[in-house]
Formats: structure tokens, sequence, C-alpha cells
């Protein structure tokens, strides 16, 4: 069984790839550590699985190669990764270089240290663009205050095996790892590590994927917009309830009519809440049918075990 199981999940990464093994490998070697790669490919659409498959044949004892059927998305391909890991000790590490191999060795130090269940990297000046860096902060700011996590995280992770096994308890289709982690530890730190710019392709995610990724964890894992909606029920309800009064007063004592414009607005205030109402049930609706159906949170196209 070796040291440690490095899991790198994989999407059109074909220019860093080898790179990425080369410097994995010196590094656990300088620690001596043994070490088992595990690589998935996330339904890359460039040549990432041919690298992989050549990689796997220099280096059979070494690597195991994963193809997913298609693009699931980060966290889920990393699951995928936990679920072939033998490791003590597993390591999450991002494709792109970004995050340097050479700083596991800070992550080793650290949760010996502390004896830590989790060890995050966390970057001391993070080098993306300028809209991706505002993307990520308000999601990681936005994640922070709704799971009252005491750091933002990162997917540059050391962790203990038992740990990352307690992963695989969750099926459901959209997986969201560093929420789940709080579910399982308090004994969580981090540790400053560095981060470079990207040498090869750009980043593939955007605004709108983040958004996506954070409204899904959201209403996977938090009722917040259940609460809203009982909250707006009630303002809406003392709103309607004090506009209905001051028509009744103005009818009583003044004898003025209702009229049709006060009709209007109080059926299309009142409305539009039922409307926004539905709509967050009917999102809660679609995902309890897709975790009730069973629907695996990835599917293996290829394995080079």
């Amino acid at each position: 069984m070796p040291d440690y199981s490095i899991i790198v999940p994989v999407f059109n990464s074909n220019q860093s790839l080898k790179e990425l093994h080369q410097r994995l490998a010196a590094t656990m070697k300088n620690l001596h550590k043994t070490f088992h790669l595990i690589l998935v490919d996330d339904g890359s659409t460039d040549t990432s699985w041919q690298v992989m498959q050549e990689l796997k044949t220099t280096y059979p004892q070494e690597i195991t190669a994963i193809r997913l059927a298609k693009n699931y998305g980060q966290h889920n391909a990393t699951l995928c990764g936990i679920a072939k890991a033998e490791g003590e000790y597993v390591i999450t590490i991002d494709d792109d270089l970004q995050q340097p191999p050479e700083e596991i060795e800070k992550l080793i130090l650290h949760m010996h240290q502390r004896d830590a269940d989790l060890v995050y990297g966390i970057y001391s000046k993070k080098q993306h663009s300028m809209a991706r860096n505002a993307s990520s902060a308000f999601i990681k700011g936005s994640g922070k205050h709704l799971f009252n996590k005491k750091g933002e995280g990162s997917s540059f992770r050391l962790m203990k095996s038992h740990l990352a096994k307690s992963m695989l308890n969750h099926r459901q289709n959209f997986v969201y790892l560093d929420e789940l982690f709080y579910w399982y530890t308090n004994h969580i730190e981090f540790v400053k590590i560095n981060h470079v710019p990207r040498p090869y392709q750009k980043s593939n995610y955007t605004p709108r994927s983040l958004f996506f990724i954070l409204s899904n964890v959201v209403i996977y894992y938090t009722s917040l917009p259940l609460q809203l909606m009982v909250y707006g029920g009630m303002i809406s309800s003392i709103i309607s309830f004090l506009i209905g009064m001051v028509f009744i007063y103005r009818k009583i004592v003044r004898d003025v009519p209702l009229g049709f414009t006060a009709l209007i607005v109080a059926i299309l205030f009142s409305t539009s809440i039922i409307l926004l109402s539905l709509g967050v049930i009917s999102e809660y609706l679609s995902r309890i049918y897709m975790v009730q159906n069973h629907k695996p949170p990835y599917a293996i196209k290829e394995l080079l075990d």
C-alpha cells in the first residue's frame, strides 16, 4: 500500500500532464514517500486521454488512468479517484500546474504538526484573471457564510484516508466535497502556498459555471431558499395586510372607492410571490427527483488499473 494516493481530475490538459507527473514523482522521492497517481479524465475533448495512456504504459505500477463517460465536474471526478485510492493519505491537486507539486511538503508538515484530518493549501496570491478572481471570491465567500466555515478551501488538499472514504457514502449526482468534509470533521487546517500563472491552457471555469456551482450547492446542501420563502411570505403578508387596512380605513372614513388600480396591484403582488415560491419549490422537487432516481455521480468508460 502506498503512503499517498494523489488524485488529479483532468480536463483538456494534454500539455501539462507529463510535467505534472514528473514533478510529483520528484517531490515524493525527495520526501522519501511512496505514492500512487490516479488520473481521472473528466470528458476531455483534446488528447489528454492519449497522454494518460502513454503515462500508464511507461509507469504501469505507479499510475491508474480512468476515463469518465462524459464531463461530470471536478468534484465528481475527484470522488471517482477517491474510490480507487488505497494510500494512507489522499492528496488532490489540479492538472494545470498552478498549484506547484513541490508545495505538497507544506501540507504534509502542517498535517503532522496539527494532527489534522484535512489540510487545505490556500493561495497567498491568486494568479487568475480579475474577472475569475472576483467570481471565485464571491462564490467562496458566499459558501463560507452559508456553511459557517472557518476558511475558504481549495482543490489542493491533503486528507487522511478515513475522511476521504467517508465521501463515498454520498452517491447523489451532484457532489460538493468541501461542504461534505465539514459534516465529518472539524479538524481542518489551512496553510499558505504559492499559486503560479497557468503555463499552458486557459481556465475552464467561467463566472457562469462558478455561479451554477453555487446555485447547486445552495439547493442541494442548504434550506436557505425555503427559509427565504417563509420570511418573504411573512413580510409580503404583513405588507398586504397594512395596504388592505389603509384602503379599508379610506373606505370607511372618506368613503373612497377601492378602485381598479389597487385591486390589480394587490393581485399582481400576491401572484408574483406565489410564482416565486412555486419556482423555488420546483427546484427542490427536481433535485429530490434526481436523488431518488439514483443517478450516479459519474460513469467510467475506460479503466487502466
